[in-house]
Formats: C-alpha cells, structure tokens, sequence
C-alpha cells in the first residue's frame, strides 16, 4: 500500500507535493520521494528511506524546481525495504519517463524476463513498479513518434493493461508531453482527479484520497475510472479514454475499512459514513448475539476504530470511552516492515487510562485483527489497567488469506485466523468473548454509501482473487519472498546501489 500524487501547475509544485504526501503518510512510512521537471526539461528528484518530513529538508525542497511533478510514500510488499527501491522511478528513453505505482503486479517475474528477451531492457531491484515503468517506456518506444498525440499515449496504455496483471493505480510524466495517470481494469486501488483555477488557468492534480485534493488546495472532480487513462499536457490540455477491455469497478474493501482516512472519499463512498454504517451493523449484531453479557464501557483501539465503536456504544446504548491515549509519534503498527517492529511499537504508541478499565466489563473494538500480535498486546495492556472481563469485537470478518494486491498479507500462516475458529482465536488473543463483522454487513455498509458498486476485492475474507491469476504457487512463492525471516535477510544482505539524491 503506498500514496500517489501528481500535479500540473503553472507555478512550483514542490510545497504541494510536500503536503500532499504529508496528509497521504498513512498509507506509508517506510520511504518517500518527489521528482519535478525544471525548466531545461530535466528531472530533479529525491528520495530517501523514512517519513516524508524526514527525507525532505530545506535544502532538497529547493532543488525540486519545476511546475510539475509527482510524489508517491512508500509501504513495501514487494521486493525490499532498500532506498533503491523506493519511488519514483524514471528511465531516459524514451522522452525520459518516470512513474509513481499504488499497488502490486502478480507477474513481475514474467514481466521482467519479457523485457529482457524482447527489448534488452534490465530492471535494477525486485520493484514490480519498476517493471511496471519499462513495460510502459516499451511501449511508448514501439510508436517512434518524436512527439507524441494524446492517441499515441493511449495507445501505449492499452498495450500495457494487456501485458501487466493485479492492482495499480499510476501516475507518469513525460520529458516535454504531459502527466498521464491510470488505474487497473477492475480499480482495486484508488485514484482521484481534481482542479483548481489560478489566475483564468487550469490546473489539475491526481492523488490516491481526495484529502491530499483539500490540502492543496483542489476541488475534487471525480475517480479515475477502473481501466481509465487520463493524460494533462503541460500547457493544461486534459484527455480521457477507457483504455482497457471490460473494466468493472472492484474495490479493495479494505481501503474502507482500515487504510484511508476517514475525511476521503473514494469511489463515492465517504470513508467516514461506510465506518459508521459498519458500527452500525456490528452493534446491531451485537445486540442479537450477546443478550447475555453485561457490558460496562465500549473503548476503541485508536484511532480507525473510533467512529465505529461511537456506533456500536449508540446502538447498544452503553458509555463510550477513550480508554487508550495514542502517541502519535509512532506510525502505523500494521504497516511497519518488520514483525520485530510490529511488537516493540505497540507499547510506545498506546497508553491505558486506568480508571475507563478498573473493575469493568470492557468491549473494546478493532478495525481488524490481522496477525493477532497487536490485538493480544492491547489485551494484556487492558488487565493490566484492572479490566474485570474483555470483550473484543471487529470491524471486518476474519482474515483467513493472504493479500496480493499491495497490503502485507504475504503469508496464510502468519494470519491468526488461517484455519482457526473464533473460540481458538479469542483464546489465543485473551480474550473472554470475540466477535467479528460478517462479510455481508461490511460490503452493505460501504453499497449504502454507493450503491453502484456490485462488487469488491474480498479476497483476504475469502480467498477468491478478482484478477483470476492467483495459482497457489503464486501464493506459496510470496510466502517465501515476504515473510519477516525474508524481509530480515534481505534488510541485512541487500548490496543494490542506496540512492540518497543528496
């Protein structure tokens, strides 16, 4: 999971992108970078390992001239958590490309022996955007154009939707042509479009939530379309075309559920309102199933449970209390590289209020329980703080399988719920009673916000694929690339060129 932004401007753009992937550091922490082009059409970039305030001082800022340009933070789930691999990336030829990616590619082995068989092409780090970027300077490079029409950039995008398999939402420029961005055919991964005028000028920005729109300072116009491309020439021409063969918009359900913020939209749905629609069915579930508990106090894990727990405390007509204090120091532990580092910041980012916990009968709620190493840490933490009984209730349904669409879900067993039932789970987290959202109830909550969506990526709920690619030996071969033994080897051993762009 990572956070793309792309602005056409007439002025410089530096500060916006900035801010931009400032608001957008949720969906990643482990790196961040920004390329612009100056006005002797060459690219300036930067881009480094660790948050978005840490990789870009006064000095970097300053050299990211131009008034154009594209940003993207970084969550890796593919390849390693080297800076070498961190985004954008841009090759020279053709016209000079470079390319920002949301998401994640099920056949970058395949892609990048394609690229070396037919064009001499070598991809540098495990980064399936990088495959992703070469297959796109593939071909734009077929047209042998000096200068390309916004057909010929459609062109190109069609022959790469036909060639790349899985999620991603993208955003390029190109030397002396314009910004074009584009989403998979079945839009797993988000993508919006917005405008503002300056001075009887257009200018136009893509992002992956519309809250990096608010900050900069846009009006938000509409989603990319699934299989759409959009390409903005540097003079403010915008263009639009479906670029791939029977598009049908699938969201990731979890983008809802836990991964954007609550003050986007994404495909029509206010993240806010599908929240509260899932505390709504939840409390409601609850009501029906646990007659029998007498529960004191309904306390949220902060912060993306916050609105659904206020909810489910409404609907069950019981106190709702912040029984946890959040350091907000600490990043997000479910999107943390390393299970080592998963565990150690959990206890600096949350701290107990005693008095919410003394005595009581406590429903605490979760968006999800995903590995379980959180959720029992938490637990521990609220009888230590004197809890009488613990209940636990979640947001979304057991997650059972691994994500391959870009949220790090390498491997079935590392999922407390693979081949468990609810009591052996309760057990395992310490709880004295769990409860999980059904399946239906969480899609109808995000349907009620937009009812046109029919359909939606349930695959870690389900184990059923929407890209109808996904082998088990496709799965067992990224269990063996992204479990945390893997990643530590290649955190230590990595020898690939560390690009500071000082």
């Amino acid at each position: 999971m990572c956070g793309i932004v792309g602005i056409v401007s007439h002025q410089p753009v530096n500060q916006s992108i900035y801010d931009s992937l400032t608001v957008l550091q949720h969906r990643g922490q482990d790196a961040a970078g920004i390329v612009t082009i100056d006005d002797e059409n060459r690219f300036r970039l930067r881009k480094a390992n660790g948050l978005v305030s840490d990789v870009f001082q006064q000095v970097h800022m300053l050299r990211l001239q131009g008034n154009t340009g594209i940003g993207h933070v970084r969550y890796p789930t593919a390849g390693s958590s080297s800076v070498s691999e961190a985004q954008p990336f841009y090759v020279n030829s053709p016209y000079g490309l470079t390319l920002v990616h949301n998401g994640n590619l099920t056949n970058s082995k395949e892609l990048k022996e394609v690229l070396f068989k037919r064009a001499r092409r070598h991809v540098n780090t495990n980064s399936d955007s990088e495959a992703l970027l070469n297959i796109l300077a593939y071909h734009f490079d077929q047209i042998d154009k000096d200068s390309l029409t916004p057909e010929d950039i459609f062109t190109a995008i069609k022959a790469t939707h036909k060639e790349i398999r899985g999620a991603y939402a993208c955003i390029a420029m190109i030397i002396q042509h314009g910004m074009v961005a584009f989403r998979d055919p079945h839009g797993i991964r988000p993508l919006v479009l917005g405008k503002r005028e300056d001075s009887g000028k257009t200018e136009y920005m893509f992002a992956s939530e519309s809250v990096a729109l608010d900050t900069a300072g846009f009006e938000f116009v509409r989603d990319v379309e699934p299989g759409e491309a959009i390409y903005i020439t540097f003079d403010g021409k915008l263009y639009a075309q479906q670029c791939a063969e029977n598009p049908q918009l699938t969201p990731c359900i979890f983008e809802f559920v836990y991964f954007a913020r609550p003050d986007s939209c994404i495909d029509g749905v206010s993240v806010y309102a599908a929240r509260v629609h899932m505390g709504e069915r939840l409390g409601q579930k609850i009501a029906k199933e646990w007659q029998d508990l007498d529960i004191d106090v309904v306390i949220p894990i902060p912060e993306t449970s916050n609105d659904i727990a206020l909810r489910i405390a409404h609907v069950l007509n019981k106190p709702y209390r912040q029984g946890f204090v959040k350091n907000r120091y600490v990043g997000r532990t479910f999107i943390m590289p390393g299970q080592a580092q998963r565990t150690s910041a959990v206890r600096r980012k949350l701290n107990t209020i005693s008095a919410e916990f003394k005595g009581k009968n406590v429903l605490l709620v979760d968006d999800s329980i995903v590995r379980g190493t959180t959720s029992e840490q938490i637990v521990e933490m609220a009888r230590a703080a004197g809890a009488k009984k613990i209940y636990f209730a979640s947001a979304a349904p057991e997650i059972r399988y691994p994500n391959v669409y870009g949220i790090d879900m390498p491997t079935k067993h590392e999922l407390i719920a693979y081949n468990r039932e609810v009591d052996e789970i309760a057990k395992l987290i310490g709880v004295d009673r769990l409860i999980f959202q059904d399946l239906e109830a969480l899609t109808l909550s995000v349907q009620e916000e937009n009812p046109t969506i029919k359909d939606f990526d349930c695959s870690v709920f389900t184990g059923l694929y929407v890209t109808g690619d996904v082998t088990q030996d496709y799965l067992d071969n990224i269990a063996n690339l992204r479990n945390d033994s893997a990643k530590k080897k290649r955190a230590k051993d990595a020898t690939n060129l560390e690009i500071h762009n000082e």
